[in-house]
Protein backbone atom coordinates (compact mmCIF):
# COMPACT_ATOMS: atom_id res chain seq x y z
CA UNK A 1 0.00 0.00 0.00
CA UNK A 2 2.90 2.36 0.62
CA UNK A 3 3.92 2.08 -3.06
CA UNK A 4 0.52 3.41 -4.09
CA UNK A 5 0.84 6.33 -1.69
CA UNK A 6 4.26 7.15 -3.15
CA UNK A 7 3.34 6.79 -6.83
CA UNK A 8 -0.20 8.18 -6.82
CA UNK A 9 0.70 11.91 -6.67
CA UNK A 10 3.09 11.56 -9.61
CA UNK A 11 0.52 9.64 -11.63
CA UNK A 12 -2.17 12.24 -10.95
CA UNK A 13 0.10 15.12 -11.93
CA UNK A 14 1.17 13.21 -15.04
CA UNK A 15 -2.45 12.63 -16.05
CA UNK A 16 -3.33 16.28 -15.48
CA UNK A 17 -0.38 17.33 -17.63
CA UNK A 18 -1.40 14.86 -20.35
CA UNK A 19 -4.99 16.18 -20.43
CA UNK A 20 -3.78 19.78 -20.49
CA UNK A 21 -1.39 19.14 -23.37
CA UNK A 22 -4.06 17.21 -25.26
CA UNK A 23 -6.41 20.18 -24.91
CA UNK A 24 -3.72 22.59 -26.12
CA UNK A 25 -2.93 20.49 -29.19
CA UNK A 26 -6.63 20.01 -30.01
CA UNK A 27 -7.21 23.76 -29.73
CA UNK A 28 -4.24 24.42 -32.03
CA UNK A 29 -5.52 21.89 -34.55
CA UNK A 30 -8.97 23.48 -34.52
CA UNK A 31 -7.48 26.95 -34.90
CA UNK A 32 -5.42 25.85 -37.91
CA UNK A 33 -8.48 24.27 -39.53
CA UNK A 34 -10.54 27.41 -38.97
CA UNK A 35 -7.75 29.57 -40.41
CA UNK A 36 -7.52 27.32 -43.48
CA UNK A 37 -11.29 27.51 -44.00
CA UNK A 38 -11.26 31.29 -43.65
CA UNK A 39 -8.33 31.59 -46.08
CA UNK A 40 -10.02 29.32 -48.61
CA UNK A 41 -13.22 31.33 -48.34
CA UNK A 42 -11.31 34.60 -48.80
CA UNK A 43 -9.47 33.16 -51.80
CA UNK A 44 -12.74 31.97 -53.33
CA UNK A 45 -14.28 35.42 -52.93
CA UNK A 46 -11.20 37.03 -54.48
CA UNK A 47 -11.28 34.63 -57.43
CA UNK A 48 -8.24 32.52 -56.56
CA UNK A 49 -10.02 29.18 -56.71
CA UNK A 50 -7.00 27.18 -57.92
CA UNK A 51 -4.51 28.22 -55.27
CA UNK A 52 -1.52 25.85 -55.10
CA UNK A 53 -1.40 23.53 -52.14
CA UNK A 54 1.23 24.61 -49.60
CA UNK A 55 1.51 21.14 -48.07
CA UNK A 56 0.28 22.30 -44.65
CA UNK A 57 -2.60 20.55 -42.98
Amino acid sequence: MEYVAVLLPSLVVGLLFWFAMKAVFNADKSERQAEARAQAEADAQAGFSDRPDTGRK
